[in-house]
């Protein structure tokens, strides 16, 4: 998907508005938390949040360390 979008001025700032389209694609809506994340091609627009991510990333590093522990555990 690629969109064309106008910097408009909302307040004392400048604000992008995202077309239905683009809120579709990233599934959200009003109130919602969008990061932006520099990338090698430029910049990245998300809703991953990034506390999470890295929750998830040592949570996966110890259930691999600890497989047969957390295995056992289950019974």
């Amino acid at each position: 998907m690629t969109l064309e979008l106008k910097l408009r001025k909302i307040g004392n700032s400048l604000g992008v508005v995202l077309p239905k389209e683009a809120l579709a694609h990233l599934k959200v809506g009003e109130g919602d938390v969008l990061t932006l994340t520099e990338s090698p091609d430029g910049v990245r627009l998300t809703t991953a949040n990034p506390e999470f991510t890295k929750s998830m990333a040592v949570f996966e590093s110890l259930n691999r360390r600890y497989r047969n522990t957390l295995r056992e555990l289950a019974k």
